[in-house]
């Protein structure tokens, strides 16, 4: 058992620098990905540079406006950014599909490790996935692969520096919603 869970680690990490290489290759590299990059950075630091010189928008509706008109540029640069890094998760998707029915298969049925709880019940069904047994604590390949892939790509991102900026990434994406929306 922990023979397999050291090779469920190990098959994430590459997986991650697979994923993270292909993601290279086809967005980071390139002209358009680079200037909307530095084209954010830049835009977020002056509206931070705005909102800390203003220090009571109320009291000047000229700078609340401007401060409107610059979020929601910076918005629209982000949600093109997105729109670039699509083309990678659609192809990076396809491949982690295929490899995770290959290793599914080999581990089809195998308890890969032991979980110190009992899941809640909506996450039993992947963390028991294809084992036998009621013994609810036993983990499956799945599970243990989903977490570990999400918390590796993550730090391989930020060790490589493809990770968005702190400053970048406190202004909404594409699923934020709108200022009407939110609550005060």
């Amino acid at each position: 058992m922990f023979a397999d869970t050291l090779l469920i680690v190990v098959i994430s990490i590459c997986t991650a620098l697979f994923a993270e290489g292909v993601t290279y290759i086809l967005v980071y590299r390139t002209e358009k990905y680079k200037k909307l990059k530095s084209s954010i950075e830049k835009q977020t630091k002056k509206l931070d540079k705005k909102k800390e010189t203003v220090t009571d928008i109320s009291r000047q509706p000229g700078h609340k406006k401007k401060i409107e008109k610059e979020e929601e540029r910076l918005k629209s640069e982000k949600r093109d950014l997105s729109y670039v890094k699509m083309q990678s998760m659609f192809v990076i998707g396809f491949i982690f599909t295929s490899l995770m029915g290959m290793f599914n298969s080999i581990f089809d049925g195998r308890v890969v490790g032991k979980l110190p709880f009992t899941p809640i019940s909506f996450i039993q069904g992947i963390s028991h996935r294809n084992l036998s047994g009621d013994d609810y604590t036993d983990c499956s390949f799945i599970f243990l692969y989903i977490l570990c892939t999400m918390s590796i790509r993550q730090n391989i991102q930020k060790m490589l520096g493809f990770a968005p900026s702190r400053a970048v990434s406190k202004v909404g994406g594409i699923f934020t919603p709108p200022a009407s929306f939110k609550q005060s």
